[in-house]
């Protein structure tokens, strides 16, 4: 598949949240850079999306990337590489969005109380990976 506008639009918000995690890790700012992270990811997969059509406004396109696949709407040669970035964005996705915006509210923990330099570094790890594959897939 060829990317059309909308996709390079998508991934070039991938890589500009991606280039923002990066610098969060380096000023040891763990919340923001998982804050980061779950958007490069989830832009990633939109840009996915929009190789198909329309992107839907939501923080779990892995759902929506999924069902696309199910349907077989991707061509055999992308659906690897289209099942890694379901997953990634699952793993990033919308409970992730939901713990770096409002916290523990059972335990009154902050999203600054909940999050660590290993946490953040494994985020940055995996919004690497959806952004190189979102990349191949523009291809």
């Amino acid at each position: 598949m060829h990317a059309n506008r909308s996709a390079q639009y998508r991934l070039k918000i991938a890589q500009g949240f991606l280039g923002e995690a990066r610098q969060n890790l380096a000023a040891q700012q763990w919340r923001a850079c998982l804050e980061h992270c779950q958007l490069s990811a989830e832009n990633a997969a939109k840009a996915a999306l929009a190789l198909l059509g329309p992107v839907p406004r939501t923080h779990d396109p892995a759902a929506t990337l999924q069902r696309a696949l199910d349907q077989g709407r991707f061509p055999q040669f992308e659906r690897l590489l289209v099942e890694q970035l379901v997953a990634l964005a699952g793993e990033l996705g919308p409970d992730i969005h939901i713990t770096i915006t409002y916290g523990d509210e059972d335990e009154f923990k902050s999203p600054w109380e909940l999050f660590d330099q290993s946490d953040a570094a494994r985020a940055l790890e995996l919004a690497t990976r959806a952004v190189q594959l979102a990349e191949q897939l523009m291809g």
